[in-house]
């Protein structure tokens, strides 16, 4: 018949394979075999004909439903979007972004406190107090109105403005001689 039990040599195998079983065949074998082949490449061939008429026609069918690429694009990235977040593997890793997220934030937390506890322990520090204390005192020398131990940030900036002033009156005077 046409149809022999043994195997097809695969790619790879030694030539020498491939010559014993064509030595092997009959004739009439081999006439069998290329008609077969023949008539093979015949229905490829009528298949892929087939095919490229269907694809024509489905791009008409598009056209007239004004469904263009790019749609069609954002139909599939949805498709395949929604395919990939309903599966298993997908699902634990979201899971597990979502819970290391929570332990990194829990731990940025814990280092902020940590940081607040450090600036804490720095402004109650003596050499702290002591440059706390040298504004202060420059403060009252340059002429501050408010009392001694406002809060830092307003030592500073009267600091400043006081300088800024000092500097104004300055160029002031010099424009005037």
């Amino acid at each position: 018949g046409l149809l022999r039990s043994d195997s097809i040599p695969e790619v790879g195998e030694d030539a020498a394979a491939t010559v014993s079983m064509a030595e092997t065949l009959s004739e009439e074998e081999r006439d069998e075999l290329r008609k077969e082949l023949a008539k093979v490449e015949e229905e490829i061939q009528t298949l892929s004909q087939v095919l490229a008429a269907k694809e024509k026609h489905l791009a008409e069918i598009k056209r007239k439903l004004g469904i263009n690429s790019l749609q069609e694009l954002k139909q599939n990235i949805t498709k395949s979007w929604q395919d990939v977040t309903s599966t298993t593997a997908y699902k634990r890793t979201s899971e597990t972004l979502s819970q290391a997220g929570q332990k990194a934030s829990a731990a940025f937390s814990s280092v902020g406190s940590v940081i607040t506890k450090k600036f804490e322990d720095v402004r109650n520090s003596p050499t702290f107090k002591s440059f706390e204390e040298k504004v202060e005192n420059f403060k009252s020398k340059v002429g501050g109105s408010k009392p001694a131990g406002g809060d830092f940030g307003e030592v500073l900036n009267s600091a400043a403005n006081a300088s800024a002033t000092e500097t104004i009156a300055e160029q002031t005077e010099d424009e005037t001689h």
